[in-house]
């Protein structure tokens, strides 16, 4: 095991999470990601926590419960981290471990390399800042209009509250990616209409080669066009899969497009739209999946103000 890794690990759970000693900490991991997972528990014993590693098969989705018993261990612990191949954000299982007071973090298909370059080496506390002043934008807001190469995509966004993915997760109940630095929301379902154009990475396929135009009628993808649209549409299924479930703003400028998910939606510069479950944070849509798609460099308006042009916020 890199002893490296394991410094970082401690860096993150202390500034990150709180970590303290004493505190039950729980890590689970996937075969994929058990190296990883590894040394994230060595971090947390050292740390003088009763740390935990629990590895299940790998899920088949983004959005998939984890076992029962897992998802029991994730609400009886002080903190959590979910290093997985794919993600446990959006599912049940976290948003009952956050009820029940665990401070947790979700780490879907994190590499070596994303360890120890890029989003995790930000400074946290700027990222938090700048997260929650675009998420305070969002959250009064009615609609949202998103333009880039000719394409437009609308939807509302009335009554809902924007969510803050700040890195920095101290408090009981707090939760979200790491790395981080999104402020996102879940669009008014069957109310998006237009078309938006993928062009950095979509979950599940990964760094696209040549863009994925998406043609959205009532919330719902309808069409897509470019050599990974037939493959989206397998992952996300026939049913609720395909409506638009998630807006965010990335606001991490240490992050970089690198084909894995996490990292590219933190990207500050891009925005992120994704498909499938979004019941975990205040939308009605639970289908199972959650994929996520990056847009670089596109102009945002929150009620027809012009927020983000050429993906610099303004």
């Amino acid at each position: 095991m890199k002893q490296q890794l394991v410094d970082i690990s401690k860096n993150v759970l202390q500034s990150c999470l709180g970590l303290k000693a004493e505190e039950t900490f729980l890590v689970v991991a996937d075969d994929v990601k058990k190296e990883l997972a590894e040394a994230l528990y060595e971090a947390g014993k050292q740390l003088g926590a009763e740390a935990m590693l629990v590895v299940m098969k790998e899920r088949m989705k983004s959005g998939e419960e984890p076992p029962l018993a897992i998802a029991t261990a994730m609400a009886q612990s002080n903190v959590v981290v979910c290093v997985t191949q794919h993600s446990l954000t959006h599912t049940l299982a976290r948003k009952q471990a956050a009820a029940s007071g665990a401070r947790l973090a979700t780490m879907p298909g994190i590499t070596e390399d994303m360890f120890l370059e890029g989003a995790i080496s930000a400074d946290y506390h700027q990222v938090k800042a700048l997260t929650e002043q675009v998420t305070a934008m969002l959250t009064p807001a009615e609609s949202v209009r998103i333009e880039k190469d000719g394409y437009t995509l609308t939807f509302s966004i009335a009554g809902r509250e924007g969510a803050p993915s700040t890195g920095m997760y101290l408090n009981p109940g707090e939760s979200g990616n790491l790395p981080s630095g999104e402020a996102y929301i879940a669009p008014l379902e069957g109310t998006a209409e237009g078309q938006i154009l993928i062009d950095g990475s979509m979950a599940g396929i990964g760094k696209l080669s040549s863009p994925l135009l998406l043609t959205i009628e009532q919330g719902r993808i309808v069409k897509t066009e470019g050599p990974d649209g037939p493959k989206l549409l397998e992952i996300l299924g026939d049913g609720d899969g395909r409506m638009l479930a998630e807006f965010g703003i990335g606001t991490n400028d240490k992050a970089r497009i690198t084909g894995v998910v996490l990292e590219d939606e933190k990207v500050y510069g891009t925005i992120h739209v994704a498909f499938g479950s979004n019941n975990t944070f205040g939308g009605t849509i639970s289908a199972g999946v959650h994929l996520d798609g990056v847009v670089g460099q596109p102009d945002v308006y929150l009620d027809e103000n012009l927020i983000m042009k050429s993906g610099k916020l303004v």
